[in-house]
């Protein structure tokens, strides 16, 4: 291969981490950076570019690299424009793929978190093979990628695929999620929302539990992981309302776009089985018959280390 190298940046409202990846999908050399350290955008790629130097000039520079992938928050896959991202420090429009392109002197593409997270299923994971599945990242938010005759769906504008914001609790004391709506699954599904729903159920009830002993207001879904694992059953009562919560969700994605599987990512599918077993039952008992049992609910085969830079960088592949 004439330039048989790609570079995957994962943007994340703390860390920038940019890594070097080859055509079998090993990250070869990383590097990273404090994103907030930087309130000019101009002066965060001068950084990170400085920071690239050290890991691709012993692969013979950027003349041996095809392009470079870039998942960041409300990336814009059409544009290649950051837009309105509010966890991060350049507020607005920023052109960013434009910057990074003519800094590093390679194509540039960009996408959100969870479109690259699909992307790197499809090619190195899970998903090889699929040509219509859904990814769903289960970290602090839930987001999600959807892939449809082997592309990622953008829609219109760019952003299609915020599945973590269908509502499933349209009731007057639906919970609050993060981006200002109410009854959102995100808000029931991510990590955030175990810790909230450990919390009520805690409140509510008289059962003997070992959650009981810690600071309700710090209760972590690691910590009800553990407790599960402990033979827990407020720990179990938790996860399985977590997963009836997406299984109905899921039966919902199904109908829209028939994929072969569901594929699961993020720091919460460490709950193994404890969420994976009421996902499951609650999918097949709310899907339409056409589909009962027959789509896969899978977790990714993508390492957690590798996985936002093998996603982001797989994009790069494509310039």
């Amino acid at each position: 291969m004439e330039k048989p190298y790609v570079l995957g940046l994962d943007m994340g409202g703390t860390n920038s981490v940019l890594g070097v990846v080859d055509a079998r999908g090993q990250v070869l050399a990383r590097t990273s950076i404090k994103t907030q350290q930087f309130t000019d955008i101009n002066e965060y790629v001068d950084a990170l570019y400085t920071e690239a130097v050290k890991i691709v000039d012993p692969l013979g520079g950027f003349d041996a690299f095809r392009g470079l992938g870039a998942g960041v928050p409300n990336g814009n896959y059409y544009t290649g424009n950051i837009e309105f991202a509010p966890n991060l420090p350049w507020k607005g429009v920023v052109p960013f793929a434009e910057l990074m392109s003519k800094k590093f002197g390679i194509p540039c593409k960009i996408t959100n978190d969870a479109n690259a997270a699909a992307q790197g299923e499809m090619i190195y994971g899970a998903a090889k093979g699929m040509k219509d599945f859904i990814m769903i990242t289960l970290g602090t938010g839930v987001g999600s990628g959807i892939v449809i005759d082997g592309k990622v769906v953008y829609g219109n504008d760019g952003f299609a695929g915020e599945l973590g914001h269908v509502c499933i609790d349209r009731s007057e004391n639906a919970r609050l999620c993060g981006c200002g709506g109410k009854g959102h699954l995100e808000a029931y599904a991510s990590a955030t929302g175990v810790a909230r729903t450990a919390k009520e159920i805690i409140s509510t009830t008289t059962k003997p539990t070992v959650l009981r002993q810690l600071d309700i207001d710090s209760i972590t879904s690691y910590d009800v992981f553990k407790a599960a694992e402990a033979g827990d059953e407020v720990a179990k009562e938790i996860f399985d309302f977590t997963g009836k919560c997406l299984g109905e969700a899921f039966a919902n994605f199904v109908v829209f776009s028939a994929p072969e599987a569901i594929i699961m990512f993020g720091g919460l599918t460490k709950a193994g089985h404890w969420l994976m077993d009421p996902i499951v039952k609650s999918l097949n008992d709310n899907v339409m018959r056409l589909w009962k049992n027959k789509v896969k609910v899978l977790f990714s085969e993508l390492k957690e280390a590798d996985a936002a830079v093998l996603g982001a960088s797989s994009l790069a592949w494509e310039a």
